[in-house]
């Protein structure tokens, strides 16, 4: 395009201006345009904004336009959304959708739906999640038993990779104990032949959540929650060893010492092990609107049948 507008302006003597543009598919803007100098205001701006940018990167233009106009310079978000775009600018965060699937990749169906899980070990979620340290982003990976909630394996490593999932897995199974199911979002992580092909080497039914659906694998979500405000927000991690050192110990506590009040005050070691009773996942296909109306006799009966049900043999 530069060489093609060079080649207008340059004169010719026999084509004119005009000829020379239609010839070669360049508007007579694109000839007459001339460069606008920044003035002294936009360089001081711009100045203040690289400055900024030095001490806190992980401000956006909303949050920088915040800063500048503390300072007493009169502008909007729209112009400093434009002078970051143009100096190359961008907050730093982790990005939204880190775990994508391939599209080639299979997808398997939802099993937790038709087969909830009523005792230890019919099924663990798997998920992944990131944490901040001084050095950067790590990613810790975890598997967790739905109806104790107990973490049977996790493994935290700087790579968004497959291979800190299986190493979390050969961590579960090493305490001698083999899920029915194990259930996971659509990562490329759980959708690759390593990940499924170990799974149906160990005989493990592979179940997967609906896309968007964050709530079919709520027990490894809810755990997320509970480590991030017990553990993680509460320091800072100079280093990948001092990460993985603190939440080792954090998991043994949470394991054999936290009281966990979806468990009756049980500890989830215990419920694990069968040392004590297992409450009621509610994984049921139960209509919350039937629930509402029901009556307190109804609801006890309710209760009655849900510690007389028995899990659903999978298929071999």
């Amino acid at each position: 395009m530069k060489h093609r507008i060079e080649m207008v302006k340059a004169s010719h003597h026999t084509l004119g201006l005009r000829s020379r543009s239609l010839l070669l598919g360049v508007t007579r803007s694109h000839v007459y345009y001339q460069p606008v100098v920044a003035n002294t205001l936009t360089v001081t701006v711009m100045n203040e904004i690289r400055d900024i940018y030095a001490l806190r990167p992980f401000q956006g233009y909303r949050r920088m336009t915040d800063d500048l106009q503390d300072k007493g310079y009169v502008v909007n978000h729209k112009r400093i959304y434009r002078l970051m775009k143009m100096m190359g600018l961008q907050a730093l965060y982790p990005k939204k959708n880190v775990s994508k699937r391939r599209q080639q990749d299979q997808v398997f169906p939802y099993m937790l739906k038709d087969y909830p899980p009523q005792k230890p070990h019919d099924c663990w979620c798997v998920d992944i999640t990131y944490m901040k340290i001084a050095t950067g982003f790590i990613y810790l990976t975890a598997l967790i038993d739905v109806v104790s909630r107990c973490v049977m394996g996790f493994h935290i490593s700087p790579f968004l990779d497959t291979e800190s999932c299986l190493l979390a897995l050969d961590m579960a199974l090493k305490t001698g104990y083999t899920p029915k199911i194990i259930n996971s979002d659509q990562g490329c992580q759980f959708t690759s032949q390593a990940w499924v092909w170990t799974l149906v080497k160990h005989r493990i039914e592979i179940s997967m959540d609906g896309k968007g659906r964050a709530l079919d694998n709520i027990p490894i979500e809810r755990f997320w929650r509970t480590i991030k405000y017990e553990e993680v927000y509460l320091k800072t991690y100079d280093s990948l060893a001092e990460a993985r050192c603190e939440i080792g110990q954090y998991m043994s506590w949470y394991n054999h010492h936290r009281r966990h009040s979806g468990l009756s005050k049980a500890r989830p070691y215990e419920v694990m092990t069968g040392k004590k009773k297992a409450t009621f996942w509610p994984f049921q296909t139960i209509d919350s609107q039937e629930i509402l109306h029901m009556t307190f006799a109804e609801n006890k009966s309710l209760n009655q049948q849900k510690n007389q049900l028995t899990y659903h043999p999978l298929a071999a």
